[in-house]
């Protein structure tokens, strides 16, 4: 039996693709997967029904820190950990979903001659990405991106290696079931729903958002709340049910909402998309990201199928004495009243709100998971017909 490896991890939104890639294998393979040791990785993939290699992981930087020495030794260590099972398995070929965990994987695969496929989620590529598309280049694979505009942040060298699959998502976003959805909230239908999501582990600033805006959020919608683990204790007003966590249920809660509230995470704003959701998006930013959910936030705007909350400026008296929540180091802050604001203008304008949903289902009506396996697929079977892989 052929056999396809795949890696990536260090969060959810590098796995769960992937794991919807696996989904659309059309034949019968034998798949592997080689994520980080430690974290969330391996109960994901495991309960994907996945055979697991775990491989030591170091975080890539851009920046120096004290940490950068041990991880460099962990990154080493990954490689020759990753070669030991590779050069063990014989994969057709190995599929880089990104993450730090990604880079020792795709360079001892290079290093086997073993052909290496990856796929960038953001609008701007990743440091790993940059990274193993020397390894695709080298081996004869392919780079995937989600967006067309990707091609504009690589050398010009690599563009003819791109293929533009969207991100994959799950299938079972795509057979979603609202009804379900409101069944396991307990709403009726027509009762309006907005969904606010802040990531598998809630985000505090969103949370506190949403609590300050709160009554006026509920003359217009039912608020269904992920808060993340710890917060779930909050008090149900009326129209408002606070969740700690969305499982299995997750796709048929989305496919109940009649709008989302959520950061801008390449995962998030796919499954949101493909389910035709008008999205508010309040992207991760600040010195603590690359910026990649602002690049994405901003894309969805401009495609007509989200609005972004913005920060205000804060005056520096008040940033000097620490009264202010939110972005402190940039000087400036979310409002509560602009949320409010941007809700109203959904909330009461219904042809705003369809055109935002259809401008949403339009970005993702590429099946990106079925496509890159389709493509994957197509290269196995030529590596098979040539003699390689095992």
């Amino acid at each position: 039996m052929l056999t396809i490896a795949f890696t990536g991890g260090g969060t959810g939104g590098h796995i769960y693709p992937g794991l919807a890639i696996i989904a659309r294998l059309r034949q019968d393979y034998r798949v592997v997967w080689l994520g980080s040791a430690t974290g969330m990785d391996k109960a994901l993939v495991e309960a994907g029904g996945i055979e697991f290699y775990g491989v030591p992981a170091g975080r890539l930087r851009r920046y120096f820190s004290f940490k950068t020495v041990p991880d460099l030794f962990r990154v080493l260590g990954g490689f020759f950990v990753a070669r030991s099972v590779l050069k063990k398995l014989r994969p057709a070929l190995l599929f880089s979903k990104g993450g730090f965990v990604s880079v020792p994987p795709c360079a001892a695969a290079a290093s086997l001659g073993i052909p290496v496929y990856a796929h960038e989620s953001d609008v701007s590529p990743g440091l790993a990405t940059r990274i193993n598309l020397r390894f695709v280049r080298r081996t004869g694979g392919r780079l995937f991106t989600a967006y067309e505009s990707t091609a504009a942040f690589l050398p010009p060298a690599c563009r003819p290696l791109l293929t533009v699959s969207g991100n994959p998502v799950r299938p079972a976003f795509r057979a979603a079931d609202a009804a379900a959805g409101r069944a396991f909230l307990g709403l009726a239908e027509g009762e309006r729903i907005l969904l606010v999501l802040g990531a598998s582990q809630g985000s505090l600033e969103l949370n506190a958002l949403v609590r300050e805006a709160l009554p006026e959020l509920t003359r217009y919608y039912t608020v269904v709340h992920q808060t993340g683990p710890g917060n779930e204790g909050a008090e149900y007003a009326p129209r408002y049910r606070p969740y700690a966590y969305f499982k299995e249920e997750m796709p048929q809660v989305l496919a109940a909402a009649d709008l989302v509230l959520s950061r801008a995470g390449a995962g998030t704003v796919w499954e949101n998309a493909t389910l035709g959701k008008p999205m508010i998006l309040l992207p991760l930013r600040g010195s603590g990201t690359r910026g990649d959910q602002v690049e994405n936030a901003e894309f969805f705007e401009r495609a007509g199928a989200a609005l972004v909350l913005r920060s205000r400026p804060v005056s520096a008296e008040k940033l000097s004495a620490g009264k202010v929540s939110g972005e402190k180091l940039s000087g400036a802050k979310l409002s509560a009243e602009d949320l409010v604001a941007l809700i109203r203008d959904i909330a009461e304008d219904p042809e705003k709100t369809a055109a935002m949903s259809a401008a949403a289902a339009r970005i993702a009506r590429i099946d990106g998971a079925a496509r890159i396996a389709g493509v994957l697929e197509d290269a196995v079977s030529a590596l098979a017909g040539a003699g390689g892989g095992v």
